[in-house]
């Protein structure tokens, strides 16, 4: 077990001290408000901090898990061991060059939440990333799992993305180098702490992207739970199913275990009514997968990650 005292200590040599949590409760850092205490948990704003981290991790023989805004994981009730790093690398910079299609490059620190990206185009009168606008999440986040929503997902505006990987190397690999599939990149199968994406946008307007952002905006209200705890959509779409219709055919809308609930406004989404365990969470995931294997024969896979113990 690594001497989280230690750990501790030796973060402080360079790290601000407001930066660093001991026995961080995971479920003020998680949109599921879920989960057990991280044994420390350490708040990088760029990328010498995370090069720190990655350095007093390895001397120390200390696991790490990238936080971005904790929108898509579950923790589990016994919290996670070794560091949780939060990302907070937030700055966004237009690039200089244009192309011959007329498209605008950006700069964006991972740690930028997505919503924060698109009121700053918005703002710009710079249009493509509309469909974002909504997902609560950070553009590391959306990179690694290639979020989407209404029509558009991360690939088809990113150019590059830099990385750090646990040696402290940094690389830049191109949009194809990503393997960008539905909700998978190469982030997926890497340990790697993503440091920038950058992205192309093209001139619009503010009337015309406004309307798409509120358009989007709605539709989420009236089509998602949005107004419990939750982790996003929790269930991936299936290869030629829509799986959150399977869940609602089973007549699981409003099944609970515990404060764990199917939403009863989309069965693709699991909510937290007030004081959810991780392992009621987990429970109800694995006798819907089992209802819709039985009924429909069809495996429906998780969107969400698990993570700790």
């Amino acid at each position: 077990m690594p001497d989280i005292e230690k750990i501790y200590t030796d973060l402080k040599e360079k790290i601000s001290e407001n930066q660093i949590l001991l026995n961080a409760n995971m479920k003020e850092y998680t949109s599921f408000k879920i989960g057990g205490n991280a044994d420390i948990l350490v708040t990088i704003k760029n990328e010498q901090e995370a090069k720190y981290v990655l350095e007093i991790s390895k001397k120390n023989n200390c696991s790490i898990f990238v936080l971005g805004n904790g929108t898509n994981i579950l923790v589990k009730d016994k919290g996670i061991r070794g560091i949780v790093l939060r990302n907070r690398i937030d700055y966004i910079e237009e690039v200089k060059s244009i192309d011959e299609d007329d498209y605008i490059e950006v700069l964006v620190g991972s740690g930028v939440k997505n919503s924060v990206l698109a009121q700053k185009l918005l703002r710009e009168n710079l249009t493509g990333f509309e469909f974002a606008s909504g997902i609560p999440g950070t553009i590391g986040g959306a990179i690694k799992m290639n979020a989407g929503a209404y029509g558009g997902e991360i690939k088809d505006v990113l150019i590059e993305t830099t990385y750090l990987d646990y040696d402290g190397n940094i690389h830049t690999v191109s949009n194809e180098e990503c393997n960008f599939n539905y909700r998978y990149s190469m982030f997926k199968d890497i340990n790697a702490i993503i440091l920038s994406g950058k992205f192309k946008f093209k001139r619009s307007t503010y009337e015309n992207i406004k309307e798409k952002m509120d358009q989007n905006e709605q539709a989420r209200k009236e089509k998602q739970p949005i107004e419990f705890p939750n982790a996003g959509s929790t269930f991936k779409r299936g290869t030629d199913f829509i799986t959150a219709k399977l869940i609602d055919e089973c007549g699981l809308k409003g099944y609970k275990i515990g404060d764990a609930e199917v939403s009863q406004k989309h069965a693709g989404f699991v909510i937290n009514r007030g004081n959810a365990k991780a392992e009621d969470v987990i429970e109800l995931i694995n006798n819907v997968k089992e209802e819709v294997s039985k009924k429909f024969n069809k495996d429906i896979d998780l969107e969400i990650e698990i993570i700790g113990e």
